[in-house]
């Protein structure tokens, strides 16, 4: 049910942004043509026919950028960050499409810079207040008691918890927490304020008496043997009953249920790239960019090939092996930034700051990841993709398998050039823990626009890394 509101809300969002960019692209004209009197080439209605375009490509960037999921225990300053990050990438689009469109010089050249400028401003300003305006009037109706649905928890376990965590952090949604029946926990305990009232036997007679509009069964795993009485008992109330499972501990993950001919099947693991359709569109996503790439940053690879055989003796190319898809090893492409040495002495040894074996020429391209370019021919060959964890030499996968719980996981995608971790700081000599927790979250997360947002932040953040030695 929690979905379902979500969902509904978000169609409703969805409407709410697109006018908000329609009303914000028509008060930058009338400032710039209208307020401050500024002569244009073009009609109000060319102006306007924009707007066809540049809805779907703002309301997309919101989606890629996580503006509609349940985020509301968001702070109002990231969620802010992330509406200027999508609109300064809204900006740049507009202005590649402009670019593209130089053959038509006489709309190009007459569209207002200045009011291009005023449409960024005033979008940021209008989503801030409006989404803070929401916000308010939210938490307004839901303490008047407006759409508040009462709930009542059955069993204390760390299920229980979380499920109360989640409650109280988003007030918003609308539930009431009547209290928690369980038969382990003396009653009038309190967690988060929310008490324990009874036993889970007197259920039957707290649903005649206190009516809840919903029931969460939040028994630990040691008491489902009272999980079909108490589903019964539920069902015969009538009130919507829903279960809240307690595997958390065992199951560390975002599982997700499938239907088989009846059978209720629940998988471990969501990963939504063992979707045949999914991957079809990631790997045609990888082949147009990388040869796109490749394109446009042969110059700077000519010249760092040039600089390289000018500077120290050996071989252009290195190649490294690293484990990938399926846990199956490939050999991975750098420019060369070391002195040439021995496969004993190279093997399981990290570089260090001022390391000697780096080259004056290597010091350079490791430190703006000039080195990885090569790795485009590597995801033509299928072996990486544009974006996904990056990938690690065996000798180190072993060891780390051994101490990290789930790092095996990031091998049932294609390893990455560029990373979700990578975007977040986490490259070079930094937490290997942290790098992990942000691969699984790119990994049961991913989506087209996932993919393209992480581009984009490797583009402002990620080519400079300071980890590097």
């Amino acid at each position: 049910m929690i979905k379902d509101n979500q969902r509904h809300f978000n169609r409703l969002h969805v409407l709410i942004d697109a006018l908000i960019v329609v009303a914000s692209w028509m008060l930058a004209w009338v400032i710039q043509f209208k307020i401050l009197d500024e002569t244009t080439g073009l009609t109000f209605r060319q102006y306007m026919v924009v707007l066809v375009f540049l809805v779907p490509v703002y309301l997309t960037l919101y989606m890629a950028f996580s503006l509609y999921t349940t985020k509301s225990v968001r702070r109002k300053q990231v969620e802010l960050g992330k509406i200027a990050q999508a609109n300064t990438i809204g900006l740049l689009v507009f202005f590649a499409g402009m670019y593209l469109m130089r053959s038509s010089p006489e709309i190009t050249d007459n569209y207002s810079r200045r009011m291009l400028f005023y449409f960024y401003v005033i979008n940021i300003a209008l989503e801030g207040l409006v989404r803070n305006f929401i916000r308010l009037a939210l938490q307004r109706l839901r303490r008047k008691g407006f759409n508040q649905k009462h709930m009542l928890l059955v069993g204390y376990s760390r299920a229980a918890e979380e499920y109360v965590d989640r409650m109280k952090a988003n007030p918003e949604w609308g539930y009431e927490l009547m209290g928690i029946l369980d038969d382990n926990v003396e009653c009038g305990m309190r967690y988060r304020g929310v008490q324990v009232v009874g036993r889970t036997e007197e259920i039957e007679e707290l649903l005649s008496r206190t009516s809840p509009d919903e029931i969460a069964i939040t028994l630990g795993l040691s008491e489902y043997s009272k999980l079909e009485h108490i589903v019964a008992v539920c069902e015969k109330s009538g009130v919507h009953t829903k279960f809240v499972p307690d595997y958390n501990n065992i199951i560390p993950t975002r599982p997700y249920t499938e239907d088989i001919d009846g059978l209720p099947v629940i998988n471990i693991r969501h990963v939504p790239l063992t979707n045949t359709f999914n991957a079809v569109v990631k790997r045609a996503m990888d082949l147009v960019g990388g040869l796109a790439a490749i394109i446009l940053f042969s110059p700077i690879m000519l010249v760092t090939a040039i600089a390289i055989k000018a500077t120290s003796p050996g071989p252009l190319i290195y190649t490294q092996e690293r484990v990938g898809l399926h846990n199956k090893n490939f050999r991975m492409y750098k420019f060369r930034s070391m002195d040439v040495q021995s496969p004993k002495k190279e093997r399981g040894a990290w570089t260090v700051p001022d390391d000697p074996r780096v080259t004056s020429v290597g010091k350079v391209i490791r430190k703006t990841s000039i080195d990885e370019l090569p790795q485009l021919f590597n995801i033509l060959k299928g072996d990486m993709s544009l974006v996904g964890p990056r990938p690690e030499r065996p000798f180190f996968v072993e060891k780390f398998r051994e101490e990290i719980p789930r790092y095996m996981i990031k091998h049932q995608v294609r390893p990455g050039l560029t990373g979700w971790a990578q975007v977040n700081g986490y490259r070079g000599n930094t937490s290997i823990r942290k790098r992990i927790e942000y691969d699984l979250y790119y990994i049961e997360n991913w989506t087209p626009g996932f993919d393209i947002k992480i581009l984009f932040l490797t583009i402002f953040k990620g080519f400079i890394n300071k980890n590097a030695y």
